[in-house]
C-alpha cells in the first residue's frame, strides 16, 4: 500500500510535466515530499488499524503476545517480550507466518554506509539529488522511476538485464521507456565495492565508478525465519532459507503449516493472502489446495507490466510448441486516444489446438488488462474464441482481442473496432 500511493502521487507529479495534451500548460511542480510521506503513513495506519488491529480487538478468542518467538519442540515455542520476559506457548497447530525482509548482498564496504532499502527509501521526506538503485527487479524498478518522477536523476545498475525472468522484450521495452524519462540504466553491470565519504556513494563496478548522494538496495527479500530456530522442530527449509511447504501449506512436520513470504512460494499478497486462508482451513479439519498454475503479477512501473501463464521460453522449456503474436500499442485505439502507445500486448498458445497459455504486457493500466488474460487461460480459451469475444470499445483490454485477431488477421487492415 505505501509503495503503491507513493507511485500515483509521483506519476501525478510527473503527468503535469510530460502528458502532451494541446491546450494544457506543462508545470514543474514543486513538490513537498514532507506532505506527501505524511499523507502515505496516515493512510497506512488507517488501513492498519481497519483490517488488522481492530479485529483483534474485537474478537475475543484471539489472543495477542508480543514478542520474538523461536521454537522449543515441534509444538512449542518461546516468546522473549519486550521486558526480556519469556513465555512458552504451546499449541497442537502452529502456522509461520512471518515475512520476509530486504537481502542485502555481500559487497564489499556496504554495509558500513547509510544505503537505503525500500523501508527507508518510502518514508525518507527529502528528495535525493542522485539516487542509485542496486537491483532490477520488481521494486528496484518500481521505486526507481517514481523517484525519477519526482525529480531525483536517477541510474539503474542491473546484475543482468531488467526483469530478467520475464519475456526479454518486456525489459527491452521498459528500459527504452526509462532512458526516454531520463533514467541511466546500466545492464551487466555489478558493484565490486562501496564506500560513502560522507556526502556521496562511490560504487567501483565492472563498467566503471558511480555515484551518487543516495543508494537504494533492492535486491530481493529473503525469509524472516534465521531466528525462529527451525531446526528444533524440524522443519526443512530450502538454500534460501524459505520454509519448504506443500499445496496444502503444509511443512515435512505434520502440526506446522506456513504461508506467505517465509515460504518457497512466490511473494505477491494475493498469493500470501490465499494461502493463509487455506492454511487455516486445513489446520481445522478441511482440505483445500492452493492452485498456482494461473497466477498473474503486475509490477507497478508507467507503463505497467502484467504477466500470466508461460512465455515462449518457459513454453519451450516444457515441451510444448507455441506460437505467439505481439501487437505494438499504436494500434490499439485507447492507447491512441490516451496519446500513450508505448509498449506491446503477447500472446503464447499451444500451436496444434490454439489453446492460450501466456500473456505478457507491457502498458499503461497493464494490470488491469493481465486479469482478463488469467480468466481466459484459466478457463482453457483458444485464440479464436478470445477472438471472437465482445470488448468495449476505447478500453485498453480491447488490446487482447486485437493481440487474438493477429493470429489469423491483419489488425492494421480492420477498421477501429472491427469484430
Amino acid at each position: 500500500m505505501p509503495s503503491k500511493i507513493f507511485i500515483r502521487g509521483a506519476n501525478i507529479a510527473w503527468l503535469q510535466g510530460h502528458h502532451g495534451v494541446a491546450g494544457i500548460p506543462l508545470n514543474t511542480p514543486k513538490l513537498d515530499r514532507k506532505a506527501m510521506v505524511a499523507q502515505q503513513q496516515a493512510w497506512v495506519e488507517k488501513l492498519r488499524y481497519a483490517k488488522y488491529e481492530s479485529i483483534l480487538e474485537s474478537n475475543p478468542n484471539i489472543n495477542l503476545v508480543r514478542g520474538m518467538a523461536r521454537f522449543k519442540d515441534a509444538g512449542t515455542l518461546l516468546v522473549t517480550r519486550a521486558d526480556g520476559s519469556e513465555k512458552e506457548v504451546s499449541a497442537d497447530r502452529i502456522l509461520l507466518a512471518v515475512g520476509a525482509s530486504p537481502a542485502i548482498p555481500d559487497i564489499p564496504g556496504l554495509k558500513d554506509t547509510p544505503f537505503w532499502t525500500s523501508t527507508e527509501a518510502l518514508v525518507a521526506e527529502t528528495i535525493p539529488k542522485h539516487l542509485v538503485v542496486l537491483g532490477a527487479s520488481v521494486v528496484a524498478l518500481e521505486l526507481a522511476q517514481a523517484f525519477r518522477h519526482i525529480g531525483a536523476e536517477v541510474t539503474v545498475l542491473a546484475r543482468s538485464t531488467l526483469l530478467s525472468k520475464e519475456d526479454p522484450a518486456i525489459g527491452e521495452g521498459l528500459g527504452a521507456v526509462f532512458e526516454e524519462e531520463g533514467i541511466t540504466v546500466m545492464l551487466q553491470t555489478s558493484p565490486e565495492s562501496v564506500s560513502h565519504d560522507g556526502t556521496e556513494f562511490v560504487l567501483q563496478t565492472n563498467n566503471g565508478e558511480v555515484r551518487g548522494d543516495q543508494l537504494l538496495v533492492a535486491t530481493g527479500r529473503a525469509p524472516n525465519t534465521a531466528a525462529l530456530e527451525l531446526d528444533k522442530a524440524g522443519v526443512e527449509t530450502d538454500r534460501r532459507g524459505a520454509i519448504v511447504i506443500d499445496d496444502h501449506m503444509r511443512t515435512n512436520v505434520p502440526n506446522i503449516y506456513a504461508a506467505g513470504d517465509c515460504t518457497s512460494q512466490p511473494q505477491f499478497v494475493y498469493v500470501a493472502a490465499a494461502a493463509g486462508t487455506r492454511a487455516a482451513r486445513n489446520m481445522t479439519g478441511e482440505d483445500v489446495a492452493l492452485d498456482l498454475s494461473v497466477m498473474p503479477a503486475v509490477v507497478f512501473t508507467d507503463p505497467q507490466v502484467g504477466t500470466v501463464g508461460l512465455n515462449e521460453g518457459q513454453a519451450a522449456a516444457q515441451g510444448l510448441e507455441v506460437e505467439s503474436r505481439s501487437l505494438d500499442l499504436e494500434n490499439v485505439p485507447r492507447a491512441l486516444a490516451n496519446m500513450d502507445t508505448r509498449g506491446f500486448i503477447k500472446l503464447v498458445a499451444e500451436k496444434e489446438s490454439g489453446r492460450i497459455v501466456g500473456c505478457q504486457v507491457l502498458a499503461h493500466e497493464g494490470g488491469e488488462i493481465i486479469q482478463t488474460a488469467a480468466l481466459a487461460i484459466r478457463n482453457r480459451m483458444t485464440i479464436q474464441d478470445l477472438a471472437d469475444q465482445l470488448f468495449p470499445y476505447l478500453t485498453m483490454v480491447e488490446g487482447l482481442k486485437l493481440t487474438a485477431q493477429t493470429f489469423n488477421k491483419d489488425v492494421k487492415q480492420l477498421s477501429c473496432c472491427a469484430g
